[in-house]
């Protein structure tokens, strides 16, 4: 499939992306939330994974060993438990980051998912790593949180300190969306950080939305190489959220059909093309048929809107990055499928801007029928300098890694 509108197209076209395809978990559950980090302090990215009780990690195994002068044997990810059972509900996302400096990254997860249970549902925690990091995590269960946790990620603040987002799907009592606002809370670690009894002191930094799905950090043209600039998605379209001195503001962008009350957007990320115009690609509507993406112009506030497809069943992944060291960045979208549902399909696909501005772009199927996506991360995992992608599928309940084998660009 391919979509365009008026723009200057490249001389060359960027090369066809190509992936080799590894399973490295074929027995999880649900498969929630992925995230990579350095787990263990070796120097390599690891894959962590939210399942339905069970929250893992698989040990990156580095580079092959060679057993014989003609025999190499590919080492495999190690998978270990972190924490499980940690409430009577499931697991719904975690947040990886090194915040401390020490190599080693830090762990946050977030629980006892009950969309429905807009009072007593979610939880939050901190889990605090033994030396040995292939053992059992302590958890740290925040006393306060708001209900339906459903997303986090780690923020950079001021100083170098970091700071832990978490943002719920309904604000407290609400209904069909209707009702008090989601609270987006910022929760600030202890010092020192790995005290069990320490205290997770938060603020509120976000009302400005009543059903949220997902946010992203970063992207706006006025704010390039910021890390305090946080973009939430959800009924109400596209809301930017940002650090002014002491005080957190809050802008409404015209990105998605949210914008004019029609489905609203569930995935976001930002990504740029050649020329440096920011985009920003969004799954619509929350769970929807449709990726877009959307390209800011010179003008101020001008947005060209671009329908890549309206063919995805329940798309709930989405990542940009330069795949084809290209310096532009190509959007992975991956879409979980309905199960029993005529039409229903499952994938991830990556889509290519085949011109300067973002006009004109390619779509490359890289999974058809062997991935039913609820998350997927991108990260070079091998060290070959290409970025990989590793997803994790709802209803196929499998863990894979595509390794980016893509020849060079000519360009």
């Amino acid at each position: 499939m391919l979509v365009a509108f008026s723009s200057a197209a490249f001389a060359v076209d960027p090369p066809e992306p190509k992936f080799r395809a590894v399973t490295i978990d074929d027995k999880i559950q649900i498969g929630y939330g992925v995230a990579v980090a350095d787990v263990d302090g070796d120097k390599l990215p690891d894959i962590l994974l939210a399942d339905k009780r069970q929250i893992v990690w698989y040990r990156n195994p580095g580079e092959v060993k060679q057993v014989a002068s003609d025999v190499v044997v590919r080492m495999q990810w190690e998978k270990h438990i972190i924490a499980e059972n940690l409430t009577p509900k499931d697991n719904v996302c975690l947040a990886a980051q090194d915040i401390d400096g020490d190599g080693k990254c830090e762990l946050a997860i977030g629980a006892e998912w009950n969309p429905g249970d807009t009072v007593n549902s979610g939880a939050v925690f901190y889990l605090i790593a033994p030396e040995d990091r292939t053992q059992r995590w302590t958890p740290v269960k925040f006393p306060s949180v708001e209900p339906t946790t459903h997303r986090m990620r780690w923020l950079k603040l001021e100083g170098g300190k970091w700071g832990l987002v978490v943002l719920p799907l309904h604000g407290r009592g609400n209904k069909n969306g209707e009702g008090a606002p989601v609270k987006v809370l910022l929760y600030h670690p202890p010092t020192p950080l790995n005290d069990p009894a320490g205290e997770w002191k938060s603020e509120v930094i976000n009302e400005s939305m009543h059903m949220t799905h997902n946010l992203d950090v970063g992207g706006w043209p006025g704010f390039a190489g910021s890390s305090q600039l946080l973009l939430l998605c959800g009924r109400e379209g596209v809301h930017e959220v940002w650090k002014r001195g002491p005080n957190w503001e809050t802008g409404h962008h015209s990105v998605g059909r949210g914008a004019g009350g029609a489905g609203g957007v569930g995935e976001i990320r930002s990504g740029n093309t050649l020329s440096s115009r920011s985009f920003r690609a969004t799954v619509e509507p929350m769970h929807g048929n449709m990726l877009v993406v959307s390209t800011f112009r010179q003008e101020p506030n001008a947005v060209d809107r671009n329908v890549l497809t309206d063919k995805l069943t329940e798309g709930h992944a989405l990542a940009c990055g330069d795949l084809l060291g290209v310096k532009s960045d190509q959007i992975v979208v991956g879409w979980r499928g309905a199960p029993g549902k005529e039409g229903s399909t499952t994938g991830v696909a990556v889509w290519t801007a085949l011109d300067d501005k973002g006009g004109k772009w390619r779509e490359t199927m890289i999974d058809p029928d062997g991935m039913a996506c609820e998350d997927l991360q991108l990260a070079d995992l091998n060290g070959d300098g290409k970025l990989d992608i590793v997803a994790a599928g709802r209803a196929t309940r499998n863990v894979k890694i595509y390794f980016n084998e893509t020849p060079a660009s000519a360009r």
